[in-house]
């Protein structure tokens, strides 16, 4: 039989089939020697079981794309998600996760919430990103605003919310589908949400379509990239390319750089520009010490995140 992956816990998978009926099954040995790991999302072949027994997971269809996080294959969009309040907004976060999404050939989203809060900083975030490529819907999960825009965004598609913690990612997948999915409160004291979603489920939809309910992190590191390639990861970029004096350009520091030019005319947002170096300069430092001794790099890359 077929199916599609909805969640794994303690080496058990649930997984709907064709026909819409769920089957609890474990991966075979022969999966694991060929070092292939299922994720939520997977287009899976498998033996159901029978009666009380579990069933095997037999095949992991190829992928059409994989985030690492959040763990899942086969998205269509992944939705970022910050507070136009507390938490602080993390925009180099923002920044890295839009980098990520486009690394892995994913939609992206940016859905500004808590604007009921502090809606002259959702503006402010909505004005930085609007040549990103990113549809930008600015929400609150408390009050409803803008959630019937980031239904009919989000419909018909499998999509994945990420973000720090604490910025109303399950309060709003309440809202949009009327789960009753445990939210946290946010600490006063460091101003950090208490992690609530304990693992990814994927959770099909009335309307078509399916949700991964994410846990979230405030810490990401984008895959090891040649610092040279990071350019192409940054839609504000792309119109200015091949117009600089020098080829490749890296939009940092060079002369007659006509990104350069674009921010400092307003073209290109200022702040995004300025997170971008940052993120170069990291890489370069990461990408120069690749081989050091102790900072050997895993392939995909290396990630580093804050469960909380």
């Amino acid at each position: 039989m077929q199916g599609i992956i909805l969640s794994g816990i303690g080496g058990f998978y649930t997984v709907l089939d064709e026909a819409g009926e769920r089957h609890t099954l474990r991966a075979q040995a022969k999966l694991r020697r060929q070092r292939v790991t299922p994720l939520s999302g997977d287009r899976v072949t498998f033996e159901p079981g029978q009666g009380e027994a579990h069933g095997w997971l037999t095949a992991v269809e190829p992928r059409r794309n994989q985030l690492v996080r959040p763990p899942v294959a086969n998205i269509d969009v992944i939705g970022v998600v910050v507070a136009a309040a507390s938490p602080e907004p993390d925009l180099l976060l923002v920044d890295r996760m839009l980098m990520y999404a486009k690394k892995c050939g994913v939609d992206a989203l940016i859905i500004v919430n808590k604007c009921d809060e502090d809606d002259d900083r959702a503006a402010e975030i909505e004005r930085e990103y609007r040549g990103s490529g990113a549809r930008v819907v600015r929400t609150s999960a408390k009050t409803g605003m803008g959630v019937d825009a980031l239904k009919a965004a989000l419909q018909g598609r499998v999509h994945a919310l990420g973000g720090q913690s604490g910025v109303g990612k399950s309060s709003l997948l309440n809202r949009l589908y009327g789960f009753a999915r445990e939210t946290g409160a946010l600490s006063e004291k460091i101003e950090r949400g208490r992690n609530t979603t304990r693992h990814c489920e994927l959770i099909p939809l009335p309307e078509g379509g399916m949700a991964l309910d994410t846990p979230g992190f405030s810490l990401l590191e984008l895959p090891l990239t040649d610092p040279a390639e990071l350019r192409f990861l940054v839609t504000e970029f792309e119109p200015y390319e091949g117009r600089c004096r020098f080829a490749p350009c890296m939009h940092v520091s060079e002369p007659d750089c006509a990104v350069r030019a674009a921010v400092e005319a307003g073209d290109i947002s200022r702040e995004r520009w300025e997170r971008y170096k940052l993120l170069h300069d990291d890489m370069k430092i990461r990408w120069r010490d690749r081989y050091a001794k102790g900072g050997a790099v895993l392939a995909g890359g290396r990630f580093s995140e804050d469960w909380r």
